[in-house]
């Protein structure tokens, strides 16, 4: 019934803020290894041994810096196998540039591994991933979880509605934040959503279930899943921001239906990139993680995750009408820059 998230936002500075563990907890190693397909019983140990001290670069429980016209909010969706921390690079980097950005964990068992509490006494219980079930088509599976999931994007919208009002909202985690601070500090009339791989049809897919999402950014979205009868029915510009190595002709062709529909709705393609450039795994160097997770392409991951923030917001100023210079990367959504083409490369005349 409740909502998993992490929240990213601008803060203050404060000298000695502790800076929260990117793998919160060793129950996530396991989860990832299974996921990968590795033995639970050697792979965990090792990935906590080899990332399990990672911290993420941001204050933990930060003093929230007040904005008198409230900061547009921005729902993350994470990918198949991922969970609410993988994204973190994207996630603050666009809350550095003012913005509240709410990364969720889904429990449509698509996370690696997660959990929730119950109302007594707050036990914890575990929710893992799951495959998909032998003799059951992958379609009908897919479109169940990515249904779900844009439902807890909605969810998540009405609970930044209820907190802006001043609605007490209970917070079984018992966390020092308080989240009252955060109300008048979000601007509801500008919101995205925003995902990675099965995240970014669900970003899709949101747009269709809330107008209250006034667009899209679809990080190498996973299109799979979607019904095709729901195509005509997005309303909203999309941003595809597609990897070199991930895409297929049939996935272009769905985010093509879109295009052809809106002209805002854009398609570009960073070239060097990999599926999993757009998480924070591309960071993290070791042959070791780079083997489990194939994490790196050819470009490096800081120019990859500038190119990814900063079309996301040249195409967030346009549609949320913001008043900053990030028009300054409007070429970007064109396609234009250096390690960036429009569209996806199969697409491009060999001539």
């Amino acid at each position: 019934q409740g909502l998993f998230l992490r929240l990213f936002y601008p803060c203050l500075p404060q000298a000695g803020a502790e800076r929260p563990l990117w793998i919160p907890r060793y129950e996530y190693c396991g989860g990832l290894a299974d996921f990968a397909h590795h033995s639970r019983r050697w792979c965990a140990p090792l990935l906590s041994v080899a990332i399990g001290s990672c911290r993420v670069p941001v204050s933990w429980n930060g003093l929230f810096k007040p904005c008198s016209s409230g900061y547009p909010l921005i729902i993350f969706s994470h990918g198949l196998g991922a969970f609410r921390t993988l994204y973190s690079s994207v996630c603050s980097e666009l809350a550095s540039w003012g913005f509240a950005v709410a990364a969720l964990e889904h429990r449509d068992h698509s996370a690696s591994v997660t959990y929730f509490c119950t109302a007594e006494a707050g036990r914890e219980e575990w929710i893992p991933y799951q495959r998909v079930p032998q003799g059951q088509k992958e379609f009908y599976f897919r479109n169940k979880q990515v249904h779900q999931r844009a439902e807890e994007c909605v969810r998540a919208l009405r609970l930044f509605e209820d907190i802006s009002s001043g609605k007490s909202v209970p917070n079984v985690l018992h966390q020092d934040f308080d989240l009252s601070v955060l109300k008048d500090s979000i601007d509801l009339t500008k919101v995205a959503v925003m995902g990675h791989s099965f995240g970014g049809v669900t970003a899709v897919l949101a747009l269709v279930k809330e107008p209250g999402f006034r667009c899209a950014v679809a990080l190498d979205a996973w299109m799979f899943s979607l019904e095709n009868a729901l195509y005509p029915e997005v309303p909203k510009p999309v941003l595809f921001i597609n990897t070199e190595k991930f895409q297929t002709p049939e996935n272009v062709a769905k985010m093509k239906r879109l295009s052809s529909r809106n002209s805002q709705t854009k398609i570009i393609t960073i070239l060097g990139s990999v599926h999993q450039s757009q998480t924070d795994f591309t960071f993290l160097t070791g042959k070791l993680v780079s083997r489990i997770f194939g994490a790196r392409g050819t470009l490096d991951p800081y120019k990859g995750l500038d190119i990814t923030s900063r079309a996301a917001l040249a195409f967030l100023q346009r549609h949320l009408n913001l008043e900053e210079e990030l028009d300054q990367w409007d070429n970007l959504l064109e396609g234009i820059g250096d390690s960036v083409v429009p569209e996806a490369p199969f697409c491009r005349s060999n001539l």
